[in-house]
């Protein structure tokens, strides 16, 4: 009788014991960095092959707007740029020739200042020879007036050139990180306004379990600390990982109500996050618990 009452003090004490080491310090859901993709032009979709639950990496085309007027109106900026630059040729040309006249008339004006020496010359003919000088000195200066004004259309042309070509890359929708997509909005074919989503992505390479601690944990964790973190598991009970806090709140609120009885909702607490490296089996939204002690099973 004795022996038996040993035995069965002793397995409640382990039991007791085994409980206690379960019990976690906190509790709360799993986060996942997602982004809602949305477009920067409107038209018509014209590509949009990815699927929901597909992976998808940084940088990589999600759809494809229809760029159509954009490219119309790219080639009839490209003409007029064209005919622009076309100005500037033909002035840089009339001014050679002018240069060429006024070295002309320069060579002119000093034989007949030569000429004058031996009365071979008369002061009109000097006077009309730097006359003639001066008005196309003149018409140079003209031309330059009018190169700055065709040069100014071409800077205007150019900016209109560069915010078409801006758009068209914008008509590319890429991916801004490499995640699954979770869910789409539009179809392709589908006519769509600026701003309007297309698609939201998550990444689950990495998630964050965030969790409420109490004032009185604040003690036994700071950020960087690896921690255990864990989720229920049919087979073996738990599955454990190893997890980073990256975030302790500095504010206190109130416990979630999603996470605690109603006696503990009052209780104030502190946000947690813990970044957790997924194996596939981690889901956002997923319930988790956090254990502080790494020595803890």
């Amino acid at each position: 009788m004795k022996t038996r009452l040993l035995i069965l003090t002793t397995l409640i004490l382990f039991s007791g014991c085994k409980n206690k080491t379960d019990v976690a310090d906190a509790y709360g859901n799993f986060e996942a960095t997602e982004v809602i993709i949305s477009t920067e032009t409107s038209g018509r979709i014209i590509k949009f092959d990815p699927r929901e639950g597909s992976q998808i990496s940084k940088g990589s085309e999600l759809a494809l707007i229809d760029t159509t007027m954009l490219y119309l109106q790219k080639k009839e900026l490209m003409s007029g740029i064209q005919s622009i630059r076309t100005k500037i040729g033909t002035i840089n040309a009339q001014n050679e020739i002018i240069l060429q006249q006024i070295n002309n008339l320069k060579i002119n004006i000093d034989r007949i200042q030569k000429m004058m020496k031996d009365d071979a010359a008369t002061q009109k003919q000097l006077d009309d020879l730097t006359g003639q000088e001066a008005v196309f000195q003149k018409q140079i200066s003209a031309n330059n007036t009018q190169k700055i004004s065709v040069e100014a259309e071409l800077g205007v042309s150019g900016s209109k050139l560069a915010t078409l070509n801006e758009q068209l890359s914008r008509s590319v929708v890429r991916s801004p990180l490499s995640g699954t997509i979770i869910e789409k909005y539009s179809e392709q074919g589908e006519i769509i306004a600026a701003g309007r989503p297309l698609a939201k992505i998550s990444d689950l390479s990495v998630v964050k379990l965030k969790a409420y601690v109490s004032g009185a944990q604040l003690g036994k964790i700071k950020a960087g600390q690896q921690c255990i973190v864990r989720i229920d598991n049919d087979k073996n009970g738990y599955k454990s990982y190893t997890g980073t806090i990256s975030y302790i709140s500095e504010k206190a609120e109130f416990t979630p109500k999603v996470i605690q009885t109603k006696d503990e909702r009052v209780s104030l607490v502190y946000a947690v996050k813990i970044e957790v490296l997924n194996d596939g089996s981690l889901k956002s939204g997923m319930p988790g618990e956090m254990i502080i002690s790494t020595s803890r099973k």
